[in-house]
């Protein structure tokens, strides 16, 4: 869609707003200098000496220049057209430029008061980066207005995208480094285009900037010809604009031009949905071009030209510190002093090394200031989510495995209404598995989002909506960031064994939530909560390729005050331990959970207490009567069936031993509460798992992680862990378990094994289950399905007893 109003070419800058630009440039650019290199003498009230050199000088030059000259003129946009934005800074550690233009606008020592506004601040400012003690090289949690890093690159895109969706007045500025654009996750996230609705949604300007070289290379987008990168960039759907230069009188100029061009474009495309949305117009409308800007300038601009001879600015170079010996080489040091006095610090800076007057007012006011916007501090704009009742969505359970249903597909009837309940704060994301993962009674209430042409075949796809679906896992999770991050709440679904695609950016997420933490400025966020469904051993169809539960292992690296995992065995406990995580904020919560038909075990009340305990023994499958000879435990829907089976072969044909049956839905219960919020005492844990007897454990995942998490325990060398060990195939479901020795028939053999003086009273038993395991497997191989034994089972009536409330320990499911 091209707007058919006449765009007017922007005036040039008078003399004094150009003075005043690149006034605003010199100060940035000398603050971010002066934070890489200096200790003390920050305005250069003497030549520097060694002393005045940090010891060890870490930082990136290359990529700042250019960041504050863009920070520069959305500045000037945002004073002269009353814009609504933030400022993403997507090049790698471009933390000097994030925190200068912050210590400039005011915010930094508004929300750091020990860093003031004048001599003694800039000291202590510069001091801090990159220092022990003080802050990261990147554009960390730690600095105002952010709400990307940086430290990681690919992601600022989507990040853009998720902040700009239902914030229709936002502009997020995304800059995008040219080493950035050469990452994968970078390269889908230019189609987060086609998912921007103009009538809801704010608007991304991305900003490509041509510096031309990343550590030691040059890049591939600054050595492609400049007319394929433009047709590249138009191939995505933008409009480029480009700015192109290494005069910062022209630059300026040409900048100025390209954001007044830019902005003129988005209010014109908006104007225009809007005014079509208020009319009802029925005509499908063309999918908006929107602005972006090409920005070429060299890297390490207005840095040192030459070091020793050899050329540094407009070179790999200049990267990360351009002068590099400058505590120890006089000549170094000189001409660091030289190169800071080039930005007249004297015409910036007052006496008492405060901002002058007339730079001052170059900063947007209160919360126009990018610094101080409060979409990029998330905790200020949230409100709590609207959520039901998970018992209105409840299946009935007269009595244990009395019943089937489909976990994921009566939580789709939840989310449904979570979305009517919350139509411009929750969002639904996913890779095209939205019907895989059985949550399509979400349609009922929304629709998918694409921008693009939608054809009569297409089903619940629209321009608006409130489910995003593009295949890739690292689009959706960017999405879901930006949008958390900017105040909202959200669901990732995800097959379970793609989830890896993401694991680092997880990593760089549940690192942000750790870093906040310790931030009173910045209020909790909502949590990222996946819902990881087409699990492991329901992948049977799809085969090995599909099978791996590791993304679990990889969650509980992290820090226990900002991760969770739950495996919710049955319907009512995935409802009511969505309920909680959804409502919850500063974590990430790991709901794993079956799509396929399941046995229910737990009535809606039995599901609460039990989510709420996290971990407790189940009176009716077992028959302990407060002294077990061993303990059968499970963690996950398909363990904790095959457990169940087992305990009921157990009963019928040893009906004398004395078995406790626990399940496990919070698996950072099982974990020392010293390590873990949710751990239990060792008192609770002995209580529960006892100190003496033999422990036979199914468990959803690799088995080690059992181990990990309880080998402080007083009885973990009587723990025995059945769970996935790399073993699979495309195959039936039963045959899966019995690959991995997780099948009921081995978990029989596993209790008769260590259950003391059982072998020999038992070994009949123990060669029926050998023998079954072979038949099973035989009539797999010859009848391409489940032996009907296994099949057709049912949780016999002789052998459940009273099914009344699950019991264990108290704790808060928070």
């Amino acid at each position: 869609m091209t707007p058919s109003r006449t765009r007017t070419k922007p005036k040039p800058l008078s003399k004094s707003e150009l003075a005043g630009l690149n006034a605003w440039f010199r100060a940035a650019n000398y603050v971010s200098v002066g934070q890489i290199y200096l200790l003390d003498n920050a305005l250069l009230e003497r030549d520097l000496t060694a002393e005045d050199i940090k010891p060890r000088l870490l930082g990136h030059w290359g990529t700042t220049p250019g960041l504050n000259l863009i920070y520069t003129h959305l500045n000037r946009l945002i004073r002269q057209r009353d814009v609504d934005a933030i400022f993403l800074a997507g090049p790698g550690h471009g933390g000097p430029a994030a925190v200068a233009n912050a210590y400039l606008e005011g915010t930094y020592s508004e929300v750091y008061p020990s860093i003031g506004d004048d001599g003694d601040g800039l000291k202590a400012l510069f001091r801090q980066f990159s220092f022990p003690g003080g802050i990261p090289s990147h554009v960390a949690p730690e600095t105002p207005g952010s709400i990307h890093e940086g430290g990681e690159l690919g992601y600022v895109l989507s990040h853009a995208y998720g902040a700009a969706m239902d914030n229709p007045d936002l502009v997020v500025a995304a800059v995008v480094g040219d080493g950035e654009f050469e990452t994968g996750p970078l390269a889908t996230s230019w189609h987060a285009n086609k998912f921007v609705d103009p009538t809801v949604d704010g608007v991304v300007l991305p900003i490509l900037h041509l510096n031309g070289y990343k550590i030691a290379n040059p890049t591939v987008p600054a050595r492609i010809p400049r007319p394929e990168l433009i047709s590249l960039l138009e191939g995505y759907g933008h409009e480029v604009i480009t700015v192109e230069g290494d005069d910062p009188a022209d630059v300026h100029q040409q900048m100025a031009a390209a954001m007044d061009q830019a902005h003129d474009l988005i209010r014109a495309i908006q104007d225009e949905a809007r005014a079509g949305k208020r009319s009802l117009r029925r005509k499908q409308p063309e999918r908006p071009r929107w602005p972006m800007i090409l920005l070429v300038t060299p890297k390490g601009w207005t840095g040192p030209d030459k070091v020793d001879g050899v050329q540094v600015e407009g070179t790999w170079r200049a990267h990360q510190v351009p002068l590099s010996e400058t505590r120890t080489n006089d000549k170094h040091r000189a001409q660091l002093q030289t190169w800071l006095e080039s930005y007249d610090p004297g015409s910036l800076f007052d006496d008492e090394g405060r901002l002058v007057e007339s730079v001052r007012a170059l900063a947007p006011v209160g919360t126009r200031r990018m610094s101080a916007n409060p979409h990029a501090n998330g905790g200020l704009l949230r409100k709590p989510l609207t959520i039901k009742d998970f018992r209105e969505y409840a299946v009935p359970v007269k009595a244990p495995g009395g019943s089937v249903n489909e976990a994921t597909k009566v939580f789709g009837a939840m989310v449904a209404d979570i979305v009517r309940d919350n139509p411009e704060s929750f969002r639904l994301f996913g890779p095209d598995e939205t019907e895989s993962n059985r949550l399509g009674a979400v349609y009922d209430a929304t629709t998918k989002v694409f921008a693009g042409e939608i054809l009569p075949v297409d089903e619940h796809l629209a321009h608006s909506g409130r489910v995003m679906e593009m295949l890739s896992e690292h689009t959706c999770q960017g999405w879901l960031e930006g949008y958390l991050l900017t105040g909202r709440h959200g669901l990732f679904s995800c097959y379970e064994a793609f989830i890896h695609i993401v694991d680092s950016m997880f990593n760089q997420h549940a690192k942000w939530l750790n870093t906040t933490r310790e931030l009173d400025w910045r209020p909790p966020v909502s949590s990222l909560n996946y819902l990881l469904t087409s699990h492991v051993w329901r992948q049977d169809h799809n085969g090995f390729s599909h099978q791996d539960p590791g993304f679990i292992d990889h969650v509980v690296n992290k820090k226990a005050e900002v991760v969770r995992v739950y495996l919710p065995p049955d319907t009512n406990t995935l409802l009511s331990t969505m309920a909680h995580c959804l409502a919850s904020k500063h974590y990430v919560n790991v709901v794993v959970a079956g799509k396929q038909p399941q046995f229910d075990w737990l009535d809606a009340e039995q599901a609460a207490d039990h989510c709420a305990r996290g971990v407790g023994i189940w009176d009716w499958a077992g028959n302990d009567e407060g002294d077990p000879e061993v303990v059968i435990a499970s963690a996950g829907d398909i363990p904790t069936l095959e457990a169940l089976a087992a305990t009921a072969m157990l009963r019928e044909h040893l009906p004398e031993l004395r078995i406790r049956f626990i399940n496990v839905v919070d698996l950072m219960r099982l974990q020392d509460e010293r390590e873990h919020p949710h751990g239990l005492s060792d008192r609770d844990f002995d209580t529960l798992f006892t100190t003496d007897k033999p422990v036979i454990f199914a468990y959803h995942g690799y088995p080690w992680l059992i181990h990990r998490l309880t080998y402080r325990r007083t009885n973990h060398d009587n723990l025995h862990v059945r769970g996935y060990k790399e073993e699979g195939t495309t195959t039936t479901p039963f045959d899966m378990v019995m690959m991995n020795d997780i099948d009921r028939y081995h978990l029989v053999i596993d209790v008769i094994d260590r259950v003391p003086g059982l072998g020999s009273r038992a070994a009949q038993l123990r060669q029926n289950m050998v023998d079954a395991r072979r038949r099973a497997k035989e009539w797999t191989r010859e009848h391409g399905d489940d032996i009907p034994e296994v099949k057709d089972w049912k949780w016999a009536e002789e052998v459940d007893g009273d099914p009344a409330a699950t019991s264990g320990t108290s704790a808060d499911f928070a």
